[in-house]
């Protein structure tokens, strides 16, 4: 990011906005616009009508009040503020930076809850828990002062590498876009406005602020449009916040065919598009489907400012875009509930607050491997053996603009190669080392960090069994490995060697090769679990929880499976990934993104798509199909296990009459007793049994024959079957 602070030429663009903030307070009044009966299209329309070209000027660009010396009154530090209109009732958009909660600015000590992470949210395959994390951060977003929340990351992991893929949600659009659609709808249901974020294809850090990321149309809307399409049809956000990189040829933030065409008049949506913070490169931005520069300080100059003014001056850039610019803005404001009567925001409800972030964390955490079932740990096992990872400290979580850090965290110096303005690494005070020791009963716990290696060993020689813990920190604005770091890596091969009930508790941000998998017995994947994680972990190791969390992106065998094992262009890329030469990044794989690769590929990953491991087992019957015009699937799933537990029952398509792509169609989830049988049902996604047709502008349904199964992942075809399907077209 560019850090110039306000001043000199550039105090002088946002001088314009910041003397908004001179007009007087009118709110109470009943104006035309505050009547609730109207839609929210008629309001918008009836208070564009009142504001005069400079207010409306104003409305289009914000600051970014983190970087200013001395913020005027009421203006917190943050992520951006644009000021509102008082004297009509409008409200000023105090932005905060989200993905894991309300991250006001990297605020050490916050009362803030952190949430975990995207990629364990996306596990639980649960949009009730993603509705109900968003509307606790909606609602501490509003009781921080804020009313437009940064979240709603929806970008689709072609890589494992990608350094925000723990902001994410899994790489199907299905998946991805159902539940971050839910979190986006839970966060407005507190009356605060929830960005969905960043359109589009920003799939790898390096080099975000140059790379060209280039792929068919087709292959597109089948893919990450189809994520945010998704995404906002369930969610409704107020805004989508436009990417750093390129896309076929033009910025994201200067894309006529993904602002203009796609997201504003083939999908309909009313609301505003904002920038990324430095992402506006032009004035061409406004005419190409823009509506807000966002921390416009951090571009080469307040392009919708000055420049805005005089190209409406010159007729070069119509009134009627600025009318349409604003006129989005207002319409999310009324339609989230901006403008009216608030809810009661009284105090923040920590204790609250923290249960809807573990409870989260137990339905996502994802049991990978229990051979010899080594897990659950008994309650009364006399030595366990604790090792590495700072389990002592706390549970790891991911930097940059994500970040929230709650009161009693550590924070570790940055690793080499972090962006300077990362505040650290940072551990929530949740320590799994404390909660597996309320557990074991009077049993003997023994921590070793893994520092010393023959201490660990020794540790894990005299255990009954040995738990390590491995980590991989991610963070916004660069790239990671697709493998634990050399020590880590000879520390989990080593205590093995000494114990043969060895357990390994991952916290991470997304997939890893695994060479050292053979060794262990057990594998759970926690993710970054928020800050309750280690209660939530020490819950599924002692069985207090059965684990249902299911993984939402493929883990590969090896490298030799990946697409890219490592980021393109890294050669050429600044480490701060803002700036530098165009490069493409060709993404050759189209729409056939993760489990469809390992499919069309003919690779056995090390862990499909879906997969997860419970306490108890299930058997799946018949597969019972209805087609036609729609497709319905019902199956009967029985737990044949001794305990309670949840099934993510998953359905795909094999094989359709033009392509033989493995796609989810849906999934269901069911809680059953040992020994209970239910029948699941599962409709179809009909754009997900369609190909997008360029031509037609529009998705095209085949008739024919369509093979299909049921299973609890993308490999295990347990109950297959096939129906008849009615050719059809279907709008965008």
């Amino acid at each position: 990011m560019d850090k110039r602070t306000p001043g000199g030429a550039s105090a002088l663009a946002l001088g314009g906005a910041l003397a908004l903030w001179a007009f007087g307070g009118a709110a109470a009044q009943n104006f035309p616009w505050s009547d609730a009966g109207l839609s929210p299209d008629r309001r918008a329309e009836l208070a564009l009508g009142q504001l005069p070209l400079d207010e409306k000027i104003g409305l289009v660009h914000g600051v970014f009040p983190r970087m200013m010396k001395a913020p005027p009154p009421g203006v917190v530090s943050s992520a951006g503020f644009i000021p509102g209109v008082p004297r009509l009732g409008l409200p000023d958009l105090k932005e905060s930076d989200a993905s894991l909660g309300v991250a006001a600015a990297g605020r050490k000590d916050d009362d803030a809850a952190a949430l975990p992470s995207g990629m364990l949210l996306a596990s639980t395959w649960n949009p009730d828990i993603a509705f109900a994390g968003g509307a606790m951060i909606g609602k501490e977003t509003r009781q921080k002062g804020f009313n437009v929340l940064l979240n709603g990351g929806v970008n689709l992991t072609r890589d494992p590498f990608n350094g925000r893929n723990f902001e994410y949600v899994g790489e199907d659009p299905l998946l991805a876009g159902t539940i971050a659609g839910a979190a986006i709808g839970g966060i407005q249901s507190q009356h605060v406005i929830s960005t969905t974020k960043h359109y589009l294809m920003n799939d790898q850090e390096t080099g975000r602020g140059a790379l060209d990321a280039r792929i068919g149309s087709a292959a597109l809307r089948e893919s990450d449009l189809l994520a945010f399409e998704i995404a906002i049809e369930k969610g409704k956000p107020g805004s989508v916040m436009c990417a750093y990189n390129r896309v076929n040829g033009p910025y994201a933030c200067e894309n006529a065919f993904t602002l203009n065409q796609v997201l504003k008049t083939d999908w309909g949506w009313k609301g505003w598009v904002m920038s990324d913070w430095g992402a506006v490169h032009s004035l061409d931005a406004a005419v190409n489907g823009l509506d807000q520069e966002s921390g416009a300080e951090l571009d080469n100059q307040v392009f919708f400012d000055a420049p805005l003014r005089q190209a409406l001056a010159d007729g070069r850039i119509p009134q009627a875009r600025l009318d349409d610019m604003v006129r989005r803005i207002l319409r999310s404001e009324f339609a989230v509930g901006l403008i009216g009567a608030q809810p009661a925001d009284g105090p923040l409800d920590t204790r609250a607050d923290a249960a809807v972030t573990q409870a989260e964390a137990e339905a996502g955490i994802v049991l990978l491997k229990n051979e010899g079932a080594v897990l659950p740990l008994a309650a009364s096992a006399r030595r366990i053996a604790v090792i590495g990872g700072h389990a002592d400290l706390g549970v790891l979580s991911g930097g940059g603009s994500s970040q929230v850090i709650p009161r009693g965290s550590t924070v570790l110096p940055p690793p080499a190669g972090a962006p300077s303005w990362v505040e650290g690494v940072v551990y929530h005070p949740s320590s799994p080392l404390q909660a597996i020791r309320a557990r074991a009963k009077g049993g003997e716990v023994a921590f070793q960090s893994g520092q010393d290696l023959a201490a660990a060993v020794a540790a894990a020689k005299s255990a009954d069994v040995a738990v390590v813990f491995v980590e991989q920190w991610a963070s916004e604005a660069i790239d990671v490995s697709t493998r634990l770091s050399d020590n880590q890596e000879a520390l989990i091969k080593a205590v093995a060697a000494a114990n043969p009930h060895t357990v390994v508790v991952l916290e991470n941000g997304g997939p890893l090769l695994m060479p050292w998998i053979g060794q262990v017995q057990g594998v759970v994947e926690a993710w970054y679990p928020g800050m309750r994680g280690g209660e939530a972990i020490a819950r599924v190791l002692f069985g207090e929880v059965n684990p249902s969390g299911r993984l939402p992106a493929t883990f590969a065998a090896d490298a030799g499976q990946l697409v890219r094992p490592a980021p393109v262009g890294a050669e050429l890329a600044p480490k701060d990934g803002s700036s530098g030469p165009t490069f493409p990044v060709d993404y050759k794989e189209g729409s056939s993104v993760g489990y469809r690769w390992f499919a069309e590929k003919e690779f056995k990953p090390l862990f499909p798509f879906g997969y997860g491991l419970s306490y108890t087992r299930f058997r799946y019957g018949a597969l019972s199909l209805t087609g036609g015009k729609a497709m319905a699937a019902s199956v009967a799933v029985t737990n044949t296990g001794a305990r309670a537990g949840t099934e993510t029952v998953q359905l795909y398509l094999k094989k359709g009459p033009e392509r033989g792509q493995r796609r989810l169609l849906g999934w269901a989830q069911v809680r059953l007793k040992s020994g209970e049988t239910r029948t699941v049902r599962i409709k179809a996604e009909p754009r997900l049994l369609a190909n997008w047709d360029d031509k037609a502008n529009g998705w095209r349904l085949a008739g024919g024959r369509y093979e299909v199964f049921a299973g609890s992942n993308a490999e295990d075809a347990a109950s297959s079957g096939a129906v008849e399907m009615q050719a059809a077209s279907l709008r965008p």
